[in-house]
C-alpha cells in the first residue's frame, strides 16, 4: 500500500460494498485486496467462516481499509475526510454520489472559507467535507475535537508531530470571539505525519457525537522498535486494547502494526495465514518476532 498510516473503517458487514462504491466515485478509485474470514478469526467475531473480513482500497491515491466485524461501533462527523475537487464538475458528481441516501450536514454552497463547500454523511455513515481547491483530487483525514476533547486539538498535533516521522505543524488557524466557540481554540490546524496531511478543528458547538473505534488509523510501523514507541506514546493517557489496537488520550483510535503482517495476511497458503492469526488473537501490542515465528515461511 502507498501510505503508512491508514484510515480503518469498521462496518457491519457493508465493507465490500462500501469499497466498491467509493472505488466508482473517486478518482484511481480501485479494489487492492480481500482477505476473508478464517477459523480463528470467525470464532472470536462470531462472524461466518469464509465471509469478507477487511477490503483494502485506494482512492485518489490514498489507501483505506474496511472491516466487517459487526455492529458495535457507529460513524461519527469526528472523524471526516475532507476532498480538495479540481473542478466544478467534480464537486458536483461526487457530492450527487456521495450524498444519495445519505445526510446533508452542511449544504454545497459558497461559504466565506471557500467559494465551494459542502459536508455530507453518505449511505453507509462515514463523513466527507467536499471543497473546491482546483488543485486535483486528495483526501485528508479529519479530526474534529469536540464535548470533553474540545479545546485540545493543539495538544494532540503535538503529540502526534512528536512521535512520528516526517512531521509537523503546518498551519494553526484560531478561533476569534465568535459565538459559541472558546477563543484562541483551533478553527483550522493541518500536519503531517509520515509525509502525510491531516487536519483538526476544535469546536465548543453542541455535537451530540466523539471519536469511535469506528474510523481508526492504521499505522504500518517498520519494526518491533516502532511498533513499541508508537504503542507506549499513542497509549499513554489512553487505552490499550487487543489485537495493536488502542485509543489515545483523546479518544482517537490506533491500531499499531508491523508492516510485515499485511504480507503474512495476503499469503496464499491459508494455513500460514491461520497461524498468524491465531497468534496475533492472542497478543495486546503486537510482537512481531511471534508472528514471524508463527508465520513460519519466507518474507
Amino acid at each position: 500500500m502507498g501510505n503508512k498510516i491508514i484510515p480503518h473503517l469498521w462496518y457491519d458487514d457493508q465493507a465490500e460494498e462500501a469499497a466498491g462504491f467509493y472505488a466508482g466515485l473517486f478518482e484511481d478509485g480501485r479494489i487492492l485486496h480481500v482477505a476473508r474470514y478464517g477459523p480463528a478469526a470467525a470464532q472470536v467475531s462470531g462472524r461466518p467462516e469464509g465471509s469478507v473480513m477487511t477490503v483494502s482500497f485506494q482512492l485518489a491515491g490514498q489507501s483505506f481499509m474496511a472491516l466487517n466485524a459487526g455492529p458495535m461501533f457507529s460513524f461519527t462527523p469526528a472523524i471526516s475526510f475532507f476532498v480538495d475537487c479540481g473542478s466544478e464538475e467534480e464537486i458536483e458528481d461526487l457530492w450527487a454520489g456521495l450524498g444519495q441516501d445519505g445526510t446533508v450536514l452542511m449544504e454545497l454552497g459558497e461559504y466565506p472559507f471557500s467559494r465551494r463547500f459542502g459536508w455530507v454523511q453518505d449511505r453507509y455513515g462515514v463523513s466527507w467535507q467536499l471543497n473546491l481547491d482546483g488543485g486535483g483530487q486528495k483526501i485528508t483525514p479529519f479530526l474534529l475535537f469536540t464535548g470533553e476533547q474540545q479545546g485540545r486539538a493543539e495538544e494532540a498535533m503535538k503529540l502526534y508531530v512528536s512521535l512520528f516521522q516526517e512531521a509537523g505543524i503546518l498551519q494553526v488557524v484560531r478561533h476569534g470571539p465568535e459565538q459559541g466557540e472558546e477563543e484562541g481554540t483551533v478553527l483550522t490546524g493541518s500536519f503531517t505525519l509520515e509525509g502525510q496531511k491531516f487536519m483538526a478543528m476544535d469546536s465548543g458547538l453542541e455535537h451530540p457525537f466523539t471519536f469511535t473505534p469506528a474510523v481508526s488509523l492504521l499505522v504500518n510501523c517498520a519494526g518491533q522498535g516502532e511498533v513499541d514507541l508508537l504503542w507506549n506514546g499513542l497509549g499513554e493517557g489512553g487505552a490499550l486494547e487487543e489485537c495493536g489496537w488502542l485509543r489515545d488520550r483523546f479518544g482517537v483510535s490506533w491500531q499499531i502494526v508491523p508492516a510485515v503482517l499485511d504480507r503474512m495476511m495476503e499469503d496464499p497458503d491459508p494455513v500460514a495465514r491461520e497461524r498468524v492469526m491465531e497468534a496475533l488473537l492472542k497478543m495486546g501490542k503486537l510482537d512481531e518476532a511471534l508472528l514471524k515465528k508463527a508465520y513460519g515461511g519466507e518474507l
